[in-house]
């Protein structure tokens, strides 16, 4: 177990003060925009930086004042920094070489871990005749290959396509299923943090804002600030203490029908809803009219343009622009935020 106490940093216009575990066999991302302390945390647990005062500890020892060398955890970075005159095989066992592990134990836990990352055969080749998620996946191995006692990832599939993507965030799983080792992945992307992980830490100015599973924090945010963090989220009113999701609204009449419920594509736009003068009614139509209709494959997004301003709804029917439509809010899915 990864567990941080009291983290503190100080470094003049930025302060950072964080408190949170992550068990044995979990994968737990820091979500937060640039500048929240994502990667500053990282780097305190990884030892590249160290804290002015708390305790940090893994298995129950305090790891505080070690150097980096002597925290066994693997650290994958943003960019691969594999080594350009190593092959494969030799990149992942490089670890392994330093440490001394014999050379049988070495090409055992390479084979192994080639297999884990569907790159069978890939020993002998040269890095730079890897794709750049086929690098990332070997970045990983290594960094898995001293079977270290947890594992730390910054951003490491940003560069990639969102279709490598989402298999790089498969395999990252399944080596963290298979090595139950705790995890701590930085991203600034919902959609990646609500696909892998077992629980959510979101970051805000050097603060952690909230801490749960995905469902939790998408059905029942602390704040208003985590709502906003997790999906496109419609507030009823000014203060932002009630709020529905998008694939929560009703379409009645018109082009709806085809309501798509929460737990469908709940989160995954990358869209927002704006901001209302007035309150949102409950439990009654509100009529209004589609500005905008967005394809997103197995549902539309449509903007519907209302006295109370823009609302986002998600539906698995087209609409055309322009077109009347009447809205509906179930007061059953309406979420209460505390008052901050």
């Amino acid at each position: 177990m990864i567990e941080l106490n009291d983290i503190y940093r100080n470094y003049g216009d930025f302060e950072l003060e964080v408190s949170f575990r992550v068990a044995d066999d979990e994968l737990v991302t820091l979500l937060g925009p640039s500048g929240s302390g994502k990667t500053t945390t990282l780097r305190i647990i990884a030892g590249f930086e160290r804290a002015e005062r708390g305790t940090l500890t893994i298995d129950g020892r305090d790891i505080s004042a070690l150097p980096a060398r002597r925290r066994d955890i693997g650290f994958v970075f943003q960019d691969y920094t594999l080594f350009p005159h190593l092959d494969v095989a030799e990149n992942i066992a490089y670890g392994l070489r330093v440490f001394g592990i014999p050379r049988a134990e070495r090409r055992h836990r390479v084979e192994e871990l080639l297999e884990l990352i569907g790159l069978t055969g890939f020993g002998p080749r040269a890095v730079h005749t890897l794709s750049g998620g086929e690098q990332q996946r070997v970045a990983v191995a290594r960094a898995l290959a001293r079977r270290p006692r947890a594992l730390l990832l910054d951003e490491p599939f940003s560069s990639v396509d969102s279709e490598r993507r989402e298999e790089l965030l498969e395999y990252l799983v399944r080596l963290q299923r298979n090595f139950s080792i705790p995890t701590v992945f930085v991203t600034h992307s919902r959609t990646d943090a609500l696909a892998i992980s077992d629980r959510i830490v979101i970051m805000k100015e050097g603060r952690v804002d909230d801490d749960g599973s995905p469902r939790r924090l998408y059905e029942s945010p602390a704040s208003v600030y985590t709502a906003r963090a997790l999906g496109p989220a419609i507030f009823l009113d000014a203060a932002g203490t009630r709020l529905v999701r998008p694939e929560q609204v009703e379409l009645l009449g018109g082009c709806g029908g085809g309501r798509i419920t929460a737990g469908g594509p709940g989160g995954g736009t990358e869209t927002s809803s704006s901001g209302t003068p007035r309150e949102i009614p409950v439990d009654a139509a509100v009529g209004g009219t589609i500005a905008r209709s967005i394809f997103r494959g197995a549902w539309y997004e449509h903007r519907v343009e209302t006295e109370y301003g823009t609302i986002a709804v998600i539906d698995a029917t087209a609409c055309t622009e322009g077109e009347r439509v009447r809205l509906r809010i179930p007061s059953e899915d309406v979420v209460n935020i505390p008052e901050q």
